[in-house]
């Protein structure tokens, strides 16, 4: 199923795991794999602390310290660090799906990452 959503920030996490978890409930899948697919090559996905909100803020820092905005890339767009950051995070995530519910732990939750942002975005959810 494909999701849209729109990022308000050049670098932004958005908890996306209650919109996984109501595709798992709307699919009736009690016990497989519920696939995140980011289809942008400057935003991935990926599972991290959710209840803390310092924690995202300090992923964020950490990537710009490692690839920042201005770096010599060669890149005309001017993006290579959101790029980087993409491919780092990586372009999808799987979570089990057990009982109807998604397999997370205690405080685990599922982000779309923005690196060029703000801009219109979708991901897809597959529940197999």
């Amino acid at each position: 199923m494909e999701h849209s959503l729109k990022t308000t920030k050049q670098d932004q996490f958005i908890d996306i795991t209650s919109i996984v978890q109501e595709e798992v409930s709307k699919s009736n899948v009690k016990d497989g794999i519920a696939v995140v697919f980011i289809p942008h090559t400057t935003a991935g996905v990926t599972i991290n602390e959710n209840a803390d909100p310092d924690v995202v803020h300090d992923i964020l820092l950490g990537l710009d310290k490692a690839f920042p905005e201005k770096n010599g890339y060669l890149h005309m767009e001017g993006n290579s660090h959101a790029h980087i950051k993409a491919s780092l995070m990586g372009s999808s995530c799987s979570v089990i799906v057990e009982n109807g519910k998604l397999k997370l732990g205690t405080w685990q939750g599922i982000y779309f990452c923005e690196f060029d942002g703000p801009r219109n975005r979708k991901f897809y959810v597959k529940v197999i």
